[in-house]
């Protein structure tokens, strides 16, 4: 009986038959790339697609790239063990959209880039600009490699599929389309894999609906379970999930993914038109917060049915992250096929995230370590070069997924590394285009300042994890199970690893170490602005301001600006528009350059 406890059923021929034949498409995709892109096989094609993509499709692959298995696995797993507070992260996709839309596209859109990191060369120096992207290739190496290993382990003990034969089947699918088809082959299949990630969360949510006696059942069991309570607004930074660090911190983590990530950037300024730029991250917003919206579904009917018999806590699994695949064996083995597209969309986040890291990876190393040696490369010679670094890269992501075999538990790790190295990164960027009496001295300190202090809150974190105080996870029990385990999981966190005993926690575990991870990014990011501002200042900064008006955010490109500059484009022939002062003489968000030809511009958008 369902939700009862005990063994489930592992996989059977028809589940191979579709898992595999998932698999297979997504590789056909890269071939038929590679063949209808023959005649176009340029270094702009394979990375950017010729930059004549449109907003849907980029901005599902948006969504897809990290919306991985982590994400498939994780966030029901969540929503099951603390409610679904997770949700909130809706409204932080919502301020993330608007943010990197408006103030990111343009700038980098204009500026015609290949890698995110080009401006830091522009806007500063170019051992930045490579500081910038080693910090880029190994956080996306290491990242890639948990994202790979993570939903692998959790599948193999629930399903029986081979651990290490699907790590290696994962990376070598997405070396294949990513070394035949380029950016394009990418896009295409992550528009491919984000159907079929939702597909699975919805047979889920049904098939558990049907169990329960419908959706009203499962919400009502929620609200009894205390999984509905979301709307904390307790200010405390320690605490892991409340309204303002989900807002305020998941906010600033999200843009810090969005906007300058090299995975993201690629997308929205391979689209044909700054319009389609901007609309792919409204689209992607929409898609992030339905796939929320049915992952805290999945989860709340996760836990409706198994509200009365734990399989943590009665051995049946032995992490958080492996419950969705082992509720999916017990309540849909009866459907040939139906588990393994659960699989399948597990691993489409997989290879959707595997895949635009490699693609991201190529195109970095490219453009800022190989492009001045390659000046005198063919068109031939460049493109073997990108499919031989795709190769590389893949054999590196798999490399790393061995790494993380050895790391015991690997979500927590995961979830941080964007916080720790990301938020750093985002300070930089917002140095270099806010303020024009930044220079390169102030940014080196800042990025390194930040780094640091966001690595040693980060790495003291997963030494010395939060304890349940500050985690809050929601009860459970094994009252309705057939039989009962002894299981050192009672109350297991989704990601963290077992807490460390009380007699060696140093001083600063239950403060500075319990800070929200969710905090990291936002942290780092004002910590390498005001340490940036500061050592330029002293440096000179004031001196020698940065006069191109292109790197820096404009008034033009905002949406609340562009309707007053279209009246002035046709009151003002040969005119500049007044400028408008922000009241700060270091802000460069002033718009004291717009001529005849940013008003053209502008009306033409």
């Amino acid at each position: 009986m369902v939700g009862t406890g005990g063994p489930v059923p592992t996989f059977s021929v028809w589940d191979y038959v579709v898992f595999a034949a998932i698999i297979v498409v997504s590789a056909g995709i890269g071939l038929f790339q590679s063949f209808r892109g023959r005649k176009e096989s340029t270094s702009a094609e394979f990375l950017l697609g010729g930059r004549q993509m449109t907003a849907v499709p980029v901005a599902m692959s948006l969504t897809a790239s990290f919306m991985s298995g982590v994400t498939v696995i994780g966030a029901p797993a969540e929503a099951y063990v603390y409610g679904c507070s997770y949700w909130l992260f809706g409204f932080s996709y919502a301020i993330m959209s608007t943010i990197s839309a408006e103030i990111f596209v343009p700038l980098f859109y204009r500026l015609a880039i290949t890698s995110a990191y080009e401006y830091l060369g522009m806007r500063f120096s170019r051992p930045i600009r490579l500081l910038g992207t080693t910090m880029y290739i190994a956080q996306t190496a290491l990242y890639t490699g948990l994202v790979i290993y993570a939903p692998a382990l959790a599948l193999n003990q629930i399903t029986g599929l081979h651990l290490w034969g699907v790590l290696v089947a994962t990376g070598a699918v997405c070396i294949i389309y990513c070394t035949l088809g380029g950016l394009k082959a990418v896009i295409w299949t992550d528009v491919m894999q984000l159907v079929i990630m939702l597909a699975g969360f919805v047979i889920v949510i049904a098939r558990g609906a049907v169990i329960q006696g419908g959706l009203t059942n499962i919400w009502e069991d929620a609200r009894e379970g205390g999984r509905l309570h979301a709307f904390d607004f307790d200010t405390d930074p320690l605490k892991r999930h409340t309204f303002w660090t989900i807002v305020v911190g998941g906010s600033i983590m999200w843009l810090s993914i969005y906007s300058i990530n090299q995975s993201q950037v690629q997308r929205y300024i391979s689209c044909k038109t700054l319009g389609h730029a901007k609309m792919s991250l409204y689209v992607n917003m929409c898609g992030l917060l339905v796939t929320v919206t049915l992952a805290m579904l999945a989860g709340l009917t996760m836990y409706s049915i198994y509200k009365n018999c734990d399989p943590i806590s009665n051995g049946d699994v032995g992490s958080s992250d492996q419950l969705l695949p082992y509720l999916v064996m017990d309540m849909l083995h009866i459907y040939p096929g139906i588990p393994g597209l659960f699989v399948a969309a597990a691993y489409s986040g997989t290879l959707s995230t595997v895949s635009s890291s490699i693609n991201a990876l190529v195109a970095v190393m490219v453009e800022d370590f190989l492009a001045p040696v390659c000046k005198n490369f063919t068109a031939k010679q460049v493109t073997w070069m990108n499919m031989g670094l795709s190769v590389f890269f893949g054999a590196v992501c798999i490399g790393m997924a061995g790494v993380a075999s050895a790391m015991g538990n690997v979500l927590q790790a995961a979830l941080s590394i964007f916080g720790m190295i990301n938020g750093p990164l985002l300070g930089l960027f917002l140095l270099g285009m806010l303020f024009r009496t930044s220079n390169s001295i102030g940014a080196l300190s800042g990025l390194i300042t930040g780094l640091a202090l966001t690595l040693w809150v980060g790495i003291g974190s997963q030494l010395y994890p939060p304890t349940a105080v500050k985690t809050l996870p929601l009860p459970v029990n094994t009252t309705g199970c057939n039989r009962t385990m002894e299981s050192s999981y009672t109350t297991v966190t989704p990601w963290s690893t077992p807490e460390t005993d009380v007699s060696f926690r140093p001083a600063l575990a239950d403060t500075w170490y319990s800070l929200s991870y969710l905090y990291f990014a936002p942290f780092g990011t004002l910590v390498t602005i005001i340490c940036g501002l500061l050592v330029s200042i002293i440096t000179g900064g004031c001196k020698q301001r940065h006069d191109n008006p292109d790197l820096f955010v404009k008034k033009s490109d905002l949406l609340c600006f562009r309707y007053c500059n279209k009246s002035q484009a046709r009151d003002f022939k040969g005119k500049p528009p007044t400028d408008i002062s922000m009241g700060a003489d270091n802000l460069a968000f002033t718009d004291k350059d717009v001529t005849d030809k940013d008003a053209e511009k502008c009306t033409r958008l």
